[in-house]
């Protein structure tokens, strides 16, 4: 395992939000209060004021993000394709399209966005999670984040409904 992968012990689930296109909306913030750790699945913004995004959800617990691809302005440069992260003793896998994916990473739990289409589901032992679009609205889509359940049972993901 390497080394250098950021690993929580924590009680509370973990939010995950993608996709906030430069727009994060106070509902979002209200429903991520109470997480100790809040996953950024990419496509934060593409304009140098979208920092902001990260660095308000900060204010709420740890923040780990991947970089989306409109996420183009000099601050996101410093954002990892693919993060590694273990929560309660399971291996998180970040990447914000799952076409980047590599079906041999070994992983627990796949986390991604892009889509912008939700998805709660397990295939081959790994759960694949999207917590869909959490900023703008895009074509009848609706808009939401998620939210993991991890411990010894498991993981157990929630898509939650912002509108």
């Amino acid at each position: 395992m390497n080394s250098s992968m950021s690993s929580y012990s924590i009680a509370s689930p973990v939010g995950l939000i993608a996709d906030t296109h430069g727009l994060l909306r106070d509902e979002a913030l209200v429903l991520l209060q109470g997480c100790e750790l809040i996953l950024h699945l990419g496509d934060v913004g593409n304009k140098e004021e979208d920092k902001a995004i990260l660095e308000h959800l900060e204010t709420l617990a740890p923040v780990h993000c991947v970089q989306g691809n409109i996420d183009t302005a000099a601050w996101a440069g410093s954002l990892p394709l693919h993060q590694d992260i273990m929560v309660n003793d399971h291996h998180l896998h970040l990447v914000h399209r799952l076409a980047d994916f590599d079906p041999s990473t070994p992983c627990d739990a796949v986390l991604h966005g892009h889509s912008h289409k939700p998805r709660n589901e397990t295939q081959s032992g790994k759960l694949l999670f999207n917590p869909g679009a959490a900023g703008k609205r895009r074509f009848k889509l609706p808009i939401t984040l998620g939210k993991l359940w991890i411990d010894q049972r498991g993981i157990r993901g929630a898509i939650i409904h912002l509108l």
